[in-house]
């Protein structure tokens, strides 16, 4: 079923993107495409993830999740739609750290109640998100108030994207090896994940692991193809929905990129497995800002378009502030209830509020 939704919104995709469908019947159908690649992704990391820790599980499943992202925005900086990737980042991270989490928190609160998990991660995530929201503040401060630095930007930006890197592959390590399971004060609460068979059919078996490796390689190709189609069409489709590019960014390719995140994390919440599901969401921030945006940054320098530097609007780096900083708050204590959930996705309706006209 889920592999044959995806060829069919693949093949519909193509097919208004070469025939000539309209730009917004091309743009919907493209982002519906994308989502349900995303989704494949998604299941076949959660079937190798049933053999792996949390952290290991949100490491991988963020890594792979992000691939479609990762393709949209080289395909919008080959077109020099810069403030559209520049949006699509940040509202990456704003999507998965408010929307996302406040959903996962939101249906696991309702469905659960009070639900526990293991902080030392999250901390560790939202101490890493900190230094990600610096490596923003500085060049963009640098450019607003007309420092030495001003001048000399896209190297500026470079320099902070190589540290920043340096952290981030600093960083693998420690996720990888954070396992609730070990915790002590998890040992007895948290089960053993199992597969999305045994969730479903109550059977110990899932995936074949050739299954599993195909569909990873099919959905990454496709993700690719399709990528280059809704960038293609985006930017007629904002100009038939006159929306602004800042919006189309931070909200609509942000949310069709993370389609992954926003499936898998509000389930695995929703099965009273606050450690998994926090693990993939926050981790997907967390690569998006440490991971995604520096790699950006460098082959920008590379692709033939404009480069892309980490000067911001400065509207753009206090919402990534506020939502770095709230979100720190929600998890640093281990626990949450459905009320945080509803304040994190509150948050993020103002912020997109904030940035319908541009």
């Amino acid at each position: 079923m889920m592999f044959g939704g995806a060829a069919a919104a693949v093949a519909a995709a193509a097919v208004t993107t070469f025939a000539g469908g309209g730009a917004i019947l091309s743009f919907a159908l493209t982002a519906l495409a994308l989502s349900l690649l995303a989704m494949m992704v998604g299941h076949a990391t959660e079937e190798l993830g049933s053999r792996m820790s949390a952290g290991a599980t949100g490491v991988l499943q963020s890594a792979l999740g992000n691939l479609p992202e990762l393709f949209v925005c080289v395909f919008s900086l080959r077109a020099g739609l810069v403030k559209v990737v520049q949006a699509a980042l940040v509202g990456s991270i704003l999507a998965n750290s408010l929307l996302v989490l406040g959903l996962a928190i939101l249906v696991g609160g309702i469905r659960n109640g009070r639900q526990t998990f293991a902080s030392d991660s999250p901390r560790m995530i939202s101490t890493l998100m900190l230094l990600a929201v610096g490596a923003l503040t500085v060049p963009t401060l640098a450019a607003q108030l007309h420092t030495p630095a001003s001048g000399h930007l896209a190297a500026l930006s470079a320099a902070c994207a190589v540290l920043v890197l340096i952290v981030f592959i600093a960083s693998v390590p420690f996720s990888l090896r954070q396992d609730p399971e070990r915790s002590p004060r998890h040992a007895a609460a948290t089960p053993v994940r199992p597969s999305r068979a045994q969730l479903t059919n109550g059977v110990n078996e899932g995936w074949p692991l050739w299954l599993t490796v195909t569909t990873l390689i099919l959905a990454a190709v496709g993700a690719a193809f399709v990528s280059e189609w809704f960038v293609r069409a985006l930017e007629p489709a904002i100009q038939a929905l006159h929306i602004s590019e800042a919006f189309a960014g931070l909200v609509v390719v942000a949310i069709a990129g993370n389609a992954v995140e926003n499936v898998v994390g509000i389930q695995l919440a929703a099965k009273d497995k606050p450690d998994y599901a926090i693990s993939v969401i926050l981790n997907s921030s967390l690569q998006v800002a440490l991971g995604l945006i520096p790699v950006l940054v460098l082959l920008s320098f590379v692709l033939g378009g404009p480069v892309l530097t980490l000067v911001l609007p400065p509207l753009l780096v206090v919402a990534l502030l506020l939502t770095t900083i709230i979100s720190a708050v929600i998890v640093n204590d281990g626990e949450t209830i459905w009320l945080e959930g509803l304040a994190l996705v509150g948050l993020y309706g103002i912020t997109a509020a904030a940035f319908w006209w541009g």
